[in-house]
């Protein structure tokens, strides 16, 4: 999707050094790739151990042994 969009140039010269991109393009991309990662990793996170149906790893391990 093509849109116009005015980025501070300081800022866009840190993330092309920062993500080592080749174009601008590039480095916008993986910015928001990156950024979009961490957030869903984030959400993740606060998920973490909210399962009380999961089974814990020792009883996974157990299970495992059984067959």
């Amino acid at each position: 999707m093509k849109t116009t969009v005015d980025i501070p140039d300081d800022e866009l010269e840190d993330v092309i050094r920062f993500t080592r991109a080749r174009t601008k393009r590039e480095a916008i991309v993986t910015a928001i790739t990156e950024f979009n990662h961490r957030r869903r990793q984030s959400e993740l996170a606060k998920r973490a151990g909210t399962c009380p149906n999961l089974l814990t790893t020792d009883e996974l391990r157990r299970q495992r042994r059984k067959g």
